[in-house]
Formats: C-alpha cells, sequence, structure tokens
C-alpha cells in the first residue's frame, strides 16, 4: 500500500469570503470531483452551482523532481436555482457530476450536470485581444459609418492571461426526476445521463432531443420496487453499458441487441445470506456509485458497507468484496434514524486497476489493495496533518479497551463525511473532499 503524504490541503470557498474554517454555507459543499484525462486539471463542483478548476503547475527549474502543485485556474457558476411552475418544484443549482471530455485542441470541455440541466462547457485561454476595429472605438461602441475615412487592418495585442468559460450546450428537459449520473461514451460523440427511472442518449451535436435506451418506470407508480442510482459506459466499447440499482443489483446492457434496453445482457446480483437480513438489509444493499475498472475487464460497484469487485465474465457473486466500516452493522438503527444511512458514498480505482478507495465518515477513506490484499484507512484533516507530513493510518476500536492510536467506534462524527473521491489517471494523487475542503494527497516521495 503506497504512503499517503500531505500534498496541499485546499480550502473550497466562494470568492469575497471569509476563509474561515468554521464559516461556510451548505453552498459550499463540494459535491463532486473528477480530473481530466491527463490530470493535469481537477475539477470540483459544490451545491452553490459553481465549477472550480486546478490547474497542476509545471514542475520546478530549481526542484526538477518536485512534483507541480495545484492551484486555481478558473472559477465559474455553471447552474442557477430554478423553479418549475408546472410542478411546484424547486430544482437545485448543485452540481451532481462532472466529466471530462479528451482534449483535441487547445481548450477544455467538460459536461456539468444538476439535477435536470447538463451543460457543456468550454474552457479556453486568451492571451492577446484584437485592437483597431474599423466599425467599433476603443471602448466598444459602434460608430457612425459616415464618420469612416479610412480603413484599418486590425491587430493583436498582447494581454494577461485570461481563463474563459463558456456554456456551449445546454441539454435540458429530458428528465422528470433527478438526474444521477453522466457517462461520456468511448466514441465521443455521445453521451449518456442517468435518473431514477430512465437513461437517455446525446448527442454533443444535438441540444433538443435525446434517445431514451432504458425505462423502468411501470405503468402504474405503486408497483414501482427499484430505481437507478448509477450509470456508466464502457471504457472501450461504445456499445456496452451497466447501470446499477436500489435492489444490489448491476445490469449490462449492449445496444447493439435493442433500441430500447429493457432487457439486460448480463445481471449481476449476489444472493444474500438469510442469516443475515435485517430491517435494514434493502436499504444498505443499494448501490450508490458503479465504475468500470480501466482495463474494462471488472466492475467495482459501492453499497453502503463494502466495495465490490465483479468480473464481467462472472454474474452469480463478486470476486473480491471489501469491509468499508463493518464495525457500524450495530448502530445501523441511529443511522437510519438521522438520515445517514441513505448517504451515497462514491468509489474510484488507481490508473493501474490495483487499488481501490472509498469514503467513510469521521472524514475517513479508505484504500484497499487487490494484489496484497491489505488495506488502510486514512483521515483527511487539517488538525492533525501539516503540509509535506505522512498520513497515519486509523484504527477504529469497536468494544473493550482503546490503544491510544486508537479511536471508539462511539467517538466518530458522521457529520464529517467523505462522499466524493478522485485518483489521478496515471499517478499517485488523489482528491478527497471533506464538506467544504479538497484535499490533495500523493505518495511519499523519498
Amino acid at each position: 500500500m503506497k504512503c499517503f503524504s500531505r500534498y496541499l490541503p485546499y480550502i473550497f470557498r466562494p470568492p469575497n469570503t471569509i476563509l474561515s474554517s468554521s464559516c461556510h454555507t451548505e453552498a459550499d459543499i463540494i459535491s463532486t470531483v473528477e480530473f481530466n484525462h491527463t490530470g493535469e486539471l481537477l475539477a470540483t463542483g459544490d451545491k452553490g452551482g459553481r465549477v472550480v478548476i486546478f490547474q497542476r503547475e509545471q514542475e520546478s527549474k530549481n526542484q526538477i523532481h518536485r512534483r507541480g502543485e495545484y492551484n486555481v485556474y478558473s472559477t465559474f457558476q455553471s447552474h442557477e436555482p430554478e423553479f418549475d411552475y408546472l410542478k411546484s418544484l424547486e430544482i437545485e443549482e448543485k452540481i451532481n457530476k462532472i466529466r471530462w471530455l479528451p482534449q483535441q485542441n487547445a481548450a477544455y470541455f467538460l459536461l456539468s450536470t444538476n439535477d435536470k440541466t447538463v451543460k457543456l462547457w468550454k474552457v479556453s485561454e486568451r492571451d492577446k485581444r484584437p485592437e483597431g476595429y474599423n466599425l467599433k472605438d476603443e471602448e466598444g461602441r459602434l460608430r457612425d459609418p459616415s464618420t469612416i475615412t479610412t480603413l484599418r487592418v486590425p491587430v493583436l495585442r498582447p494581454m494577461d492571461l485570461m481563463v474563459e468559460a463558456t456554456p456551449r450546450r445546454v441539454f435540458a428537459n429530458a428528465h422528470t426526476y433527478h438526474i444521477n449520473s453522466i457517462s461520456v461514451n468511448s466514441d465521443y460523440e455521445t453521451y449518456m445521463s442517468a435518473d431514477d427511472l430512465r437513461i437517455n442518449l446525446w448527442n454533443f451535436e444535438i441540444t433538443n432531443q435525446s434517445f431514451n435506451i432504458v425505462d423502468i418506470k411501470p405503468a402504474n407508480m405503486e408497483e414501482l420496487t427499484e430505481v437507478i442510482t448509477a450509470a456508466e459506459f464502457h471504457p472501450h466499447h461504445c456499445n456496452t453499458f451497466v447501470y446499477s440499482s436500489s435492489k444490489g443489483t448491476i445490469r449490462l446492457c449492449d445496444m447493439r441487441a435493442s433500441a430500447l434496453c429493457d432487457r439486460h445482457t448480463k445481471f449481476f446480483e449476489e444472493p444474500e445470506d438469510p442469516s443475515n437480513r435485517s430491517f435494514f438489509s434493502e436499504i444498505i444493499s443499494s448501490i450508490s456509485d458503479v465504475k468500470f475498472s480501466h482495463s474494462g475487464r471488472y466492475i467495482m460497484t459501492r453499497d453502503y458497507l463494502t466495495v465490490k469487485v465483479w468480473d464481467l465474465n462472472m454474474e452469480n457473486r463478486p470476486i473480491e468484496t471489501y469491509q468499508v466500516h463493518d464495525y457500524l452493522r450495530s448502530k445501523l438503527c441511529s443511522l437510519y434514524e438521522n438520515d445517514c444511512i441513505f448517504d451515497k458514498f462514491e468509489c474510484v480505482w488507481n490508473g493501474s486497476d490495483s487499488v481501490i478507495m472509498t469514503g467513510s465518515y469521521n472524514n475517513f477513506f479508505r484504500m484497499f489493495d487487490r494484489n496484497t490484499k491489505r488495506d488502510v484507512t486514512l483521515e483527511a484533516s487539517r488538525e492533525n496533518s501539516k503540509p509535506r507530513a505522512i498520513l497515519k493510518p486509523r484504527k477504529v476500536c469497536v468494544g473493550g479497551k482503546r490503544r491510544k492510536d486508537e479511536i471508539s467506534v462511539d467517538s466518530l462524527d458522521f457529520s464529517k463525511k467523505i462522499l466524493h473521491t478522485a485518483w489521478h489517471p496515471s499517478e499517485n494523487i488523489i482528491a478527497v473532499a471533506a464538506t467544504n475542503n479538497l484535499y490533495i494527497f500523493q505518495d511519499k516521495v523519498n
């Protein structure tokens, strides 16, 4: 297991607010984190509808072996609060997901979505400005054509670097229910968006219509037994995708089989042990996140207590199961009462698919090495670590005598939770969102 050290903590705040550890609003809470395909950029979205992009600095000439740090590159308001007057429903500005598109030119493109609307953003740099217009004066106002007696050739003048974020497409009015997932296809021409009951396929060039590829809405809503919780395209095969459900099942679909993928190609489900069945069984078996491995061979799912790895060739049970916080099994009743049992934790692979990471409570996050079967619990906290310091593994004591370096399960702070994490696509650099703080860690550099 890699030894992660403190890389640099970023206190995530909106512009023009006091940078105080205790002063933050609901809008400041980070709701998604995503590296781009090269790892040079890292985007975060928050409940206030803002997107903040961090850029990795180039290596210093004086310290060639020191890896570049991430600094703020661009900040923009992606979504605004809306009101659906037909349904008397408020639509939050909260950013549910961000997905990067592979870079094709000097500009960057990313998708961001709230509950109802997906937007395609272009992020570009500008370090020159045109001067010497014929029809406009220096302040940009139109001139009277009758006063123009000479023809000028506009020229480009250097200016301070400016990063601009402009919306290129707005994909709206296609979802009745809340969007929980977006996924870019490997053909880079289409993407899908999933809500509780439907999955839609979009073309990047067409904003006024989408194609419904999954619809699990029953004719009578009283017969509804499960909802879609997450969906993702296969990383290499543009015809294949998976989606998970609140019943703990995963369906693999092939768009070549039929236009409407209501009939799955493969169905992944682990039979429940009757001896472990309880009132909370259905709730904790709901899958909150599903991710293909980079190789495309495996699927990783996260439910409330475990992370599971499935082989695409074996549907009846997962090949690996990792206990994230099994010590909470005895506290499910209180977690149900304070609604924590409905928290949706995400999970991520490292670049080689050998290590997986997911979050827990008390600002803990867990890593599992698939090769050595070792695991570690780390904490994202400003109080107990300094820049460049090595993160010390944490242990939770269930009962009996507690050692000095252990924390009692009764002392865990359930208001501090790591729901969103991201892993650099090729290096051991991770981003961890802890409420309104963003932490970036890297493995120990000797």
